[in-house]
């Protein structure tokens, strides 16, 4: 389908071109509100749902610019640290992550059960479920096709299309990342769900790391570890203990560690760093790094792919249109992405990445640049590797 018809003809554009210069996501959501998903019951929950759908597309094609693709598990159960009787679904979790094999999809079919046969899986490997990693012009991101006792095998699709690297990761991750985003009801000032989205996020990113954090009664950030032979040590500065574990590559240290994530929008909420309300400072107390996506971010995405799309990117804006249209089927979503559209994004998002990561803000740790958090990640990634 191009960028200028559908099956029904021509077509509306998803937004009002007006939309990049709105001060406020609420007025961008109600530009969907008119146009994208005026045919649907409840218009307003429709066009929040698709900007919650947006803030997660981005983190995902931020994680692949960042390079870290090949560990990533999209909603995969995160259990509570020493209680593995409580899960949590998240976003994203990063793991420490091997290459074990490529198939061609020329030689096999898409399918869980011809993926596992095309690289000879067998002991202790059992079928993760059934799916397609590429079906009708799909893609499925990070596909889980086998699961161990420790471990799980996620499937890539290479830039080709057509290439399918298999990683093998470690079922505990080293790093998880989640998105929270809550729209303003009408005749509100904010979200009357927000603090309790606040409020679920601070307790999911305080019960799952090992590295647990306390407070001072001066305020001071302070951590506690247990070591593997009993031991309990204290340490003053939170992030000081975590800068100097990865700098001393402190690979026992770090062992318990799964550094937490949080990526938070809509400026009518939540507020920047310079003005931040309750809401927000639940979150930055809880997450070890809390990003905001600034409304001029989430404004430029819209702009660039749904509402003025350059010619390379029109697959992005036909994507989401053929989702949400009448009778979508949803093809723009973290977990599945159209092909023509992944490809758009993928090379956006590298060749740009300069620009994207100055669409957020760092709440969490205040006054470091975005660019250390892809840095400490990969060299969290290495350590990991070196634990064995």
């Amino acid at each position: 389908m191009s960028s200028s018809e559908t099956q029904k003809g021509s077509r509306e554009p998803a937004t009002s071109k007006a939309a990049v210069s709105y001060q406020s996501i609420d007025a961008l959501q109600r530009a969907l509100m008119d146009s994208t998903f005026a045919h649907t019951a409840s218009p307003k929950k429709a066009a929040g749902r698709a900007l919650g759908t947006m803030v997660e597309v981005i983190s995902y094609y931020l994680i692949k610019a960042w390079g870290l693709e090949t560990l990533t598990a999209i909603e995969r159960p995160l259990a509570e640290y020493a209680n593995n009787g409580i899960t949590h679904n998240v976003e994203f979790t990063l793991h420490r992550s091997k290459l074990i094999g490529h198939t061609s999809l020329q030689a096999t079919s898409s399918t869980t059960a011809g993926i596992y046969k095309g690289l000879a899986l067998g002991e202790p490997w059992s079928h993760a479920g059934s799916g397609n990693i590429l079906k009708d012009g799909i893609i499925k991101n990070a596909f889980t096709i086998a699961n161990s006792d420790d471990s799980f095998i996620n499937t890539y699709l290479a830039a080709d299309h057509d290439t399918v690297d298999a990683y093998q990761l470690d079922n505990c991750p080293f790093a998880m990342i989640e998105c929270k985003r809550v729209g303003i009801e009408d005749g509100q000032k904010k979200g009357p769900q927000t603090i309790e989205k606040a409020k679920q996020g601070s307790y999911v990113a305080r019960t799952v790391s090992g590295i647990q954090r306390f407070r001072y009664r001066d305020g001071r950030l302070g951590a506690i570890v247990e070591h593997r032979n009993g031991t309990v040590e204290t340490f003053e500065d939170y992030y000081g203990l975590l800068d100097n574990a990865i700098s001393s590559h402190n690979t026992e240290l770090l062992r318990p560690l799964i550094l937490t994530i949080g990526i938070v929008s809509n400026h009518g909420n939540w507020f920047t760093a310079n003005s931040m309300n309750k809401e927000i400072k639940v979150l930055a107390q809880s997450y070890d790094w809390l990003l905001f996506l600034t409304d001029v971010g989430l404004s430029s995405f819209v702009d660039s792919f749904l509402v003025n799309p350059e010619p390379a990117n029109a697959a992005v804006q036909d994507a989401f249109l053929a989702s949400y249209g009448p009778d979508g089927f949803n093809r723009f979503t973290k977990t599945r992405m159209d092909a023509a559209a992944d490809t758009a994004l993928t090379s956006f998002f590298k060749d740009e990445l300069s620009t994207v990561q100055d669409w957020f803000n760092v709440i969490t740790p205040s006054g470091r640049p975005l660019q250390q958090l892809p840095t400490i990640l990969k060299e969290l990634a290495w350590l990991k590797m070196e634990e064995k």
